[in-house]
């Protein structure tokens, strides 16, 4: 995708694969202006998925410029430092922390979608990608475990496929999808990283060429759908 009179959008630009993919983005300069955004930023590269306020404040910073035809939320939540993590028993559900994954695996990304997609060009190619998970896939569960993340990623897949349907009939030539990464060598899958097959663990930098990749390749009949890093469509 190249243009350098558009902008392009990373959103969890503080985190590890988003931060390689805003780099790489810019690296490749293919657009005017490359927006990161973070929870952890300060001024108006502040967004925060639970404060929409935040969001629409993005959305008019990103206003003033080249509109974008490219936006990538980059986020996602597993564990975090008090302790919480993919639950491994129906019996270690906790409802607070259920409303927290979903906040940020499933609501967050559909937010950023109300405010940004309006935003992006009709009549033209556009993307707006949402960093999924192949364990959001119902198909492909076999293992069971990881009630909040596999539900909340279910939630973003059916959230992304509702979001494409309807954007279609904003503007035809526009691609909502989600995308798996596979497993990335960052803080979040750090403590899961033991059962990875060799070769399957990538770095930041190579996860990020290759979901590009797979952003280039796309075309409007793949909107709606949930693709691997390598391309492979996964089922729902």
């Amino acid at each position: 995708m190249v243009d350098k009179q558009r902008s392009a959008v990373v959103i969890g630009a503080g985190g590890a694969i988003g931060a390689a993919l805003a780099e790489v983005i810019a690296e490749e300069d293919t657009f005017a202006t490359v927006h990161r955004f973070a929870r952890s930023a300060s001024g108006a590269a502040h967004l925060d998925l639970d404060d929409e306020s935040s969001i629409a404040s993005a959305v008019a910073h990103v206003a003033g410029g080249p509109p974008p035809t490219l936006v990538i939320v980059a986020t996602g939540l597993l564990h975090d430092d008090a302790g919480n993590g993919p639950e491994k028993a129906l019996r270690d559900l906790d409802p607070a922390w259920l409303a927290r994954t979903f906040a940020v695996n499933a609501i967050g990304p559909a937010i950023v979608a109300k405010h940004f997609l309006p935003l992006m060009p009709r009549g033209e190619r556009t993307v707006f990608a949402a960093l999924s998970a192949r364990v959001g896939s119902i198909t492909d569960n076999r293992l069971g475990g990881w009630y909040g993340y596999r539900a909340a990623k279910a939630a973003l897949n059916q959230l992304i496929r509702t979001i494409a349907i309807e954007d279609r009939r904003r503007n035809e030539r526009g691609i909502v999808v989600g995308l798996h990464p596979g497993t990335v060598d960052t803080p979040l899958s750090r403590p899961f990283q033991g059962n990875v097959a060799p070769g399957q663990l990538f770095a930041p930098d190579r996860a990020a060429v290759q979901l590009l990749d797979v952003i280039d390749g796309l075309r409007p009949a793949d909107s709606g759908k949930l693709f691997a890093w390598d391309g492979v469509e996964i089922a729902p």
